[in-house]
């Protein structure tokens, strides 16, 4: 990236404190247009927290959350062009797959509703549960609607936190695919996984946190073997 080019993501000194627990300490990185961004680290290292506050869902204690210049937590607008699958689906289980996906289109003012959500039911492979109220769905449908929902929207910037979760291998391979593609088109992810080997020859790069700081982050490396013989010493104390 050009250093006068304002970066897609950037991260500035971020900290989140949960009264004396520090889940994230001096955060700072950028995220350029065409990433794949593996965050990794063990539970409790503060990873889906830093999703959150990239998302706008929680506010920092300290430094700021940039989108393309803007600030998340200062303007509204900045998170339009996010997407985000976390552990919270944001579905409503009173409404079917249709009107769940109808109405995320709705908030984000989309054009072509109609057609943007049959196509979106189509690869999320629903077409035929379409009518169903999402209650009665499996945990893996359950997660290719709300990958569905998502990305709905075409979001130059895309947030996942464990997406493989509960998807079968045809839905998994879909989801590779999916990445692969928003990575060809110029748009940005960041994944949080525990199995790095889901999206390895797809990511770009790898950033480890441990006890809420950053304490690896290069290209990926070519070999996951090799990188999986060093992952042990970066996240032990």
């Amino acid at each position: 990236m050009n250093p006068s080019e304002t970066p897609l993501l950037a991260i500035h000194g971020l900290e989140r404190r949960f009264g004396a627990l520090v889940a994230l300490r001096g955060v700072s990185l950028v995220v350029a247009p065409g990433e794949v961004v593996l965050l990794l680290g063990p539970n409790g290292a503060g990873k889906s927290t830093l999703l959150r506050c990239i998302a706008g869902l929680a506010r920092p204690s300290k430094g700021r959350v940039e989108v393309s210049g803007r600030n998340v937590h200062a303007d509204p607008e900045a998170r339009r062009p996010l997407g985000l699958l976390s552990h919270q689906s944001f579905l409503y289980e009173d409404l079917t797959a249709r009107e769940n996906l109808r109405f995320a289109a709705e908030l984000h003012g989309l054009d072509s509703v109609a057609t943007r959500v049959e196509q979106a039911l189509a690869d999320a492979r629903l077409t035929s549960r379409a009518d169903t109220r999402v209650f009665g769905f499996s945990q893996g449908m359950l997660q290719r609607l709300a990958i569905a929902r998502a990305t709905l929207h075409d979001p130059a910037l895309l947030l996942l936190d464990e997406p493989f979760t509960a998807l079968d291998a045809a839905a998994a391979r879909s989801l590779r695919e999916r990445i692969a593609a928003e990575r060809d088109a110029g748009r940005a992810v960041v994944c949080v996984t525990h199995e790095p080997a889901e999206l390895w020859e797809i990511a770009s790069r790898v950033i480890v946190l441990r006890g809420g700081v950053v304490v690896a982050d290069e290209p990926r490396p070519p070999d996951l073997g090799e990188f999986r013989a060093g992952y042990d010493a970066l996240v032990t104390p």
